[in-house]
C-alpha cells in the first residue's frame, strides 16, 4: 500500500508539475512560493517514511522501525502546518493577479478562482482528517499494532485527492461536486480493506473509525460546495475583499 500510494502520488503530480514550472518559465503564471517548496518536501518525506516504515516491519526488524518512527511525532505536524499556510498562500497569490491584472486576463480567472474557494474545503478536510487518524495511529502504537499500522495508511490517504484530482484521464465530477475526490481514494485503499476483509473475515474497527472521520467532514464539504454561504465564509478566513 505505501508503494502503491508513492505510485499515485507521482502518477499525480509529476506531469502536473512540470506543466506549471513550463508556464512559471514562459512568464504565463507566477512563480511558486516557498511554502509550496516546504509542503512538498515534508510530504515525499512523509510517504518515504511511511514506506521505510512498512518496509521494517514486513522483514521483521521492530526495532529500527521504533526507532525510525519518532521522526513521525515532528514530520506530521510540520505537514498539516505547512499544509494550511499553503491555503491561504496560494489563494492571495491568485487574489492578487486577479485585482492586479487586465479586465480580460481578470476575468478569465475569475472561474479559476471561484474553483479553488470550493477546492478549499477539500483541502481543508485533507488537513483534518489526516491530523485526527495520524494522531489517533500514533497513540495507538503502544497498546494496539493492528489499529496502529493501519490507521497510519488510512490516515495517509486522506491526502491522496490532491493527487487523484490530478489525475485529469480520470472520470471526475469536479467542479461541479467533489464525489470523486471521495471516491478515487477509496478505489486505491480498496486492495488493504478486501485483503483485510479475506484474512479476518471481519471488518477491522480502523475502517470504521476512518469511514466515520471521513463521513463526519464529507457531509459539510458536499453541502457547502459552490454556495454563496461558502464563499462569503472563504474568503472572511482568508480576509481577501474585492473579488
Amino acid at each position: 500500500m505505501a508503494t502503491l500510494f508513492v505510485a499515485v502520488v507521482l502518477i499525480g503530480f509529476v506531469p502536473d508539475s512540470l506543466g506549471k514550472l513550463s508556464a512559471v518559465r514562459l512568464g504565463q503564471r507566477p512563480p511558486f512560493p516557498a511554502i509550496l517548496h516546504v509542503h512538498a518536501v515534508l510530504m515525499g518525506s512523509w510517504l518515504l517514511l511511511l514506506l521505510a516504515q512498512t518496509l521494517l516491519m514486513a522483514t521483521g526488524r521492530r526495532g529500527p522501525h521504533k526507532q525510525l518512527g519518532m521522526i513521525s511525532f515532528a514530520l506530521a505536524p510540520a505537514l498539516v502546518i505547512a499544509g494550511f499556510l499553503l491555503i491561504p498562500t496560494m489563494h492571495r497569490q491568485m487574489a492578487d493577479a486577479i485585482l492586479h491584472a487586465p479586465a480580460s486576463v481578470a476575468a478569465q480567472l475569475k472561474p479559476i478562482y471561484e474553483f479553488m474557494l470550493n477546492i478549499m474545503l477539500v483541502q481543508m478536510r485533507i488537513g483534518i482528517l489526516f491530523a485526527a487518524l495520524i494522531g489517533l495511529a500514533l497513540w495507538a502504537r503502544t497498546w494496539d499494532a493492528g489499529l496502529h499500522k493501519r490507521l497510519m495508511i488510512l490516515g495517509t490517504s486522506a491526502a491522496l485527492p490532491a493527487a487523484t484530482d490530478r489525475m485529469l484521464w480520470l472520470p471526475s465530477t469536479l467542479p461541479d461536486s467533489p464525489l470523486t475526490a471521495d471516491l478515487w481514494p477509496l478505489a486505491v485503499i480498496a486492495p488493504m480493506f478486501l485483503w483485510d476483509l479475506y484474512r479476518l473475515r471481519k471488518v477491522h474497527r480502523a475502517y470504521l473509525i476512518y469511514l466515520a472521520a471521513l463521513l463526519v467532514l464529507a457531509v459539510p464539504t458536499h453541502l457547502l460546495w459552490g454556495t454563496s454561504a461558502w464563499r462569503a465564509i472563504a474568503l472572511g478566513i482568508l480576509g481577501i475583499e474585492g473579488i
